[in-house]
């Protein structure tokens, strides 16, 4: 059994390549790969999302929302180079998380906060409501694995997350 070591996450937390770039004042090398020397690759701008990302949800009040999530997530992602670096499993994962859960928001404005048990007729929290949640929580950790990529990497600053453009159109009905 061991007693030691350092804790998973402890200690100072790392700066984003653009603040390392600006603030060098002991101008020693950084450990990054500059966007010059990445070769472009000549083909696809985004890789196109896979077919189970773009099936037609049941008893749904709009469209499959996911491949669009998809493909804007990809270009915010694109927008600051880091495209390399980020897989399209995990744009994946997160776009069809999002999709889950605006699912779920649909199924809470359709059919309450309640339910019926189906065998006591009793009423109970509707299952949306668990759904949501889980589905919010995966989103959220996709992104922060997704955001903290593109931070430390991105040679600018990021400025505002990908996530509140997302939840911006979400909110207004855009998307």
């Amino acid at each position: 059994m061991s007693h030691g070591g350092a804790r998973v996450g402890a200690g100072r937390k790392r700066k984003p390549l653009a603040e390392r770039l600006e603030n060098n004042a002991g101008h020693r090398p950084l450990k990054y790969i500059p966007n010059e020397m990445i070769s472009d690759i000549k083909g696809e701008e985004i890789p196109p999302p896979s077919e189970w990302l773009k099936d037609e949800t049941k008893n749904t009040q709009r469209a499959n929302t996911a491949s669009a999530i998809y493909e804007s997530t990809w270009k915010w992602i694109r927008e600051r180079r880091c495209d390399h670096l980020i897989t399209k499993e995990q744009v994946e994962q997160y776009a069809a998380s999002v999709a889950r859960y605006i699912q779920c928001e649909e199924g809470i404005s359709t059919f309450g906060l309640l339910a019926k048990h189906p065998t006591t007729n009793m009423p109970i929290a509707s299952p949306y409501v668990s759904m949501s949640e889980k589905f919010l929580k995966r989103a959220n950790l996709l992104w922060a694995s997704i955001y903290q990529i593109v931070k430390e990497n991105c040679e600018v600053p990021v400025g505002k997350s990908h996530n509140e453009d997302i939840m911006e159109q979400i909110l207004t009905g855009k998307i």
